[in-house]
């Protein structure tokens, strides 16, 4: 399993804090939350690489832009460095990055989408560079139009999170919208999209979807490992780790309050984690968040 790129969450700190956690559930690569492919901008300087993580744990920075020369700059940049794979962001749903034609917002552009493989899969080499997209922006089956350029470049892999960008993380993945990927591409593909590990299966978003009847060369978790951590017994010591880690990284108390919100929030729904989050939501201080925790 790849574990999935969740800005704000599955940070390097994260994944440092629960490395084990991570590594023992079966995971043996993760993705970072995007870092932006820009003119001028060191990605080396992005604390998403500055530690990238426990070494059990096979670290793939993940771009996002549309200038195939900014993109090449940050490839070579990580290459000196000794990261052998890469990815690039083609999924990110939000209004705001996709309006700019980035994130799922560059499969609007055919061309710019077609030169950033290019540039990828040139300066990391054949089968070092891998893409996560959407089903399209609007519509379930405007990918699968830029199928025959997918399958003209020697990729890593392929992601594919089974919802339009226009769904954000709303409503139900459209598994026969994958299916028709799954006929279609010549690249090894991801699955990704609600997907969990239940009972040693890896499942889809119905809870019954067993995933490996499509033959994948691999599934992506994000969410569904999120939201097990609240199950865990230890989750409290676990908790108060990563706080102390947070806060000699960022510098201050503040910035780590919102990122322990982010996480908490993918929990609210859970019996043992409701009262708890209406009281953390509300605290000012990570003091007082922590009061609500411990």
């Amino acid at each position: 399993m790849i574990l999935a790129p969740l800005r704000g969450v599955t940070v390097g700190c994260f994944r440092r804090a629960f490395s084990a956690q991570i590594v023992s559930a079966g995971f043996d690569e993760a993705v970072t939350p995007f870092i932006p492919a820009m003119p001028g901008i060191d990605p080396m300087k992005d604390r998403e690489l500055r530690a990238a993580g426990d070494s059990r744990l096979k670290t793939t920075p993940q771009f996002i832009g549309k200038d195939p020369a900014a993109l090449r700059a940050c490839l070579k940049r990580i290459r000196e460095r000794g990261f052998d794979t890469a990815d690039l962001n083609c999924g990110c749903p939000f209004p705001m990055v996709r309006n700019k034609f980035r994130g799922s917002g560059i499969l609007k552009t055919r061309d710019v989408f077609e030169r950033m493989i290019a540039t990828g899969c040139e300066v990391m080499g054949e089968g070092a560079f891998s893409i996560k997209v959407r089903l399209g922006v609007e519509k379930s089956d405007e990918f699968l139009s830029l199928i025959s350029t997918v399958n003209s470049y020697p990729l890593r892999y392929l992601t594919v999170h089974a919802r339009t960008a226009k769904q954000m993380y709303e409503g139900e993945c459209n598994i026969e919208a994958f299916r028709a990927i799954v006929d279609a591409v010549k690249v090894p593909l991801v699955y990704n999209g609600d997907a969990f590990l239940g009972s040693g299966v890896i499942r889809g978003p119905d809870g019954a979807e067993d995933l490996s009847k499509f033959n994948l060369h691999d599934v992506m978790i994000g969410r569904g490992f999120i939201k097990s951590l609240a199950f865990r017994d230890d989750i409290g010591e676990l908790l108060e780790r990563y706080i102390d880690s947070s806060v000699k990284e960022l510098g201050s108390p503040r910035p780590v309050l919102g990122r322990m919100k982010e996480l908490l929030a993918y929990w609210k729904d859970f019996p043992r984690w409701s009262r708890v989050w209406k009281s953390a939501k509300m605290a000012k201080t990570l003091d007082e968040f922590k009061m609500c925790l411990f």
